[in-house]
Parts: structure tokens; C-alpha cells; sequence
């Protein structure tokens, strides 16, 4: 067999290997709480850092009306590759978009402290496509850890401060798993 013909044959099946890339590592650090692994029938797509802001608006207890405190509202992040390059957003919902257009929506099953004081908590959410198909419509389920800021803000919601909304930096890792 010559070796166009070889290349002819073998080059597509290179291509797409080289294209899928490595498969992802999670990242080091602090081990994931049992309570948030991922389902043993998943298995890892991704890892997205993500950097942005969760939204809180000062408002009424829902419990006690005569009282106020910050309640959350939504997230606003840019989702980034390994290497930093922009690959979607996370915003209300909660939602993950991809540039593709596909995008998720999660619904929390778990959640743990951050073992960072300060920071939002760590959670496995359940996810379903609700988009178009493309990079995110697989995704089954969400790992968010490595929680940086984005508490809620320890004071200046009050009576006369009503409605006031107030943006906390945070950055997080989300694992996107699919079914294997």
C-alpha cells in the first residue's frame, strides 16, 4: 500500500483524536465532599473556571416581614477554558451557555461549606439541555468547587436600603460531567 493511501486512511482517525484533546483532570486542591461526586456512570467532559459576580438584593424575610436580609438573586461569570479563553457564560436560572448556543440548566441535589471561609458553597447540581445541541448539551450533572468570595454582603441591607442590589466577586471551578 503506498503511503498516500495510508495516510489517506489513517489521517482522519489522527485528526480526531488530536482534536479531543487530553482527557480533563479536576483540579488539585482540597478533595470533593462525598456528598458531591459525580454519579458513578458519569464521567468528566470539562473543566470551566469561571470568574464573575453573584447577585444579592436587600429584601423582606420571607418569614419575617418586619426583618430584612440579603437574599440572593443570580449569578453573572465568564466561563474560561484550561488556558483562559472565553468559553461561555453562567447567569440566571442557573444556566451555563457555550458559544455554541448550546446551554444547561441545574437544579442543586448537594451542598457543602467551602473550606474557604468567605466563599459561596460547594455544590453537585443535576443538569438538563435547553438549548440548542453544541459543547454543554450532554452535560448531566455540575460540580461547582473551588470557591472564591461571593457570600452574601455581612452588612448595609436595611429598611431605608430596600431593593438595593449589590454585586460580590467570586471565581469557581465547575466540572461538567456527561453519562458514559
Amino acid at each position: 500500500m503506498s503511503t498516500r493511501k495510508i495516510l489517506a486512511l489513517c489521517l482522519p482517525a489522527l485528526l480526531a483524536a488530536c482534536a479531543a484533546g487530553p482527557t480533563p483532570k479536576p483540579p488539585a486542591g482540597v478533595p470533593v465532599p462525598e456528598a458531591l461526586k459525580a454519579a458513578p456512570d458519569e464521567s468528566l467532559l470539562a473543566v470551566v473556571g469561571a470568574t464573575g459576580v453573584q447577585i444579592y438584593e436587600c429584601r423582606a424575610k420571607k418569614d419575617q416581614p418586619s426583618a430584612v436580609e440579603w437574599a440572593f438573586v443570580a449569578p453573572e461569570a465568564e466561563l474560561q477554558d484550561d488556558q483562559g479563553k472565553r468559553i461561555g457564560r453562567h447567569y440566571a436560572g442557573p444556566h451555563w451557555e457555550s458559544q455554541d448556543g448550546s446551554r444547561i440548566a441545574g437544579t442543586v441535589k448537594a451542598r457543602a461549606d467551602a473550606p474557604d471561609e468567605g466563599a459561596i458553597p460547594w455544590l453537585l447540581l443535576s443538569t438538563r439541555s435547553a438549548g440548542p445541541a453544541g459543547a454543554f448539551a450532554k452535560v448531566t450533572s455540575i460540580q461547582r468547587i473551588n470557591t472564591q468570595g461571593g457570600m452574601a454582603p455581612s452588612s448595609g441591607c436595611t429598611a431605608a436600603t430596600l431593593g438595593r442590589q449589590e454585586r460580590v466577586g467570586y471565581t469557581a471551578d465547575y466540572l461538567l460531567f456527561t453519562k458514559r
